[in-house]
């Protein structure tokens, strides 16, 4: 499956525990929602992202993604230490350019 760039990094850079080069795919004042939270903003997401892999210790594999326009959708199996490891996750992604402006996950 052919991936867009930035998806791939945002994938790879989860999947590392880089947690700088994830908060990069965003823009400034990118928006995640997750588990009923949202975190605004690259240095709130940051901190989301190492947070969130220091607690699940998760890692993704890519099972879709498809992409119109500006929106576009990241299907993955997520494994780690959560309840009902491994999960099918949505990534409900909405771009400016190469960078994403809100992200929901799903699942």
């Amino acid at each position: 499956m052919q991936l867009p760039e930035n998806i791939e990094g945002l994938v790879k850079a989860q999947n590392e525990a880089n947690s700088t080069t994830f908060a990069n795919y965003f823009t400034e004042h990118a928006t995640v929602f997750d588990e009923g939270t949202s975190y605004t903003g690259k240095s709130e997401i940051k901190q989301w992202i190492e947070e969130a892999t220091e607690k699940y210790k998760m890692q993704t594999k890519i099972i879709d993604f498809t992409q119109t326009g500006e929106k576009g959708t990241l299907t993955v199996e997520a494994s780690g230490t959560f309840p009902g490891s491994p999960a099918v996750m949505h990534y409900h992604l909405n771009m400016e350019n190469a960078l994403i402006s809100s992200l929901k996950i799903t699942g």
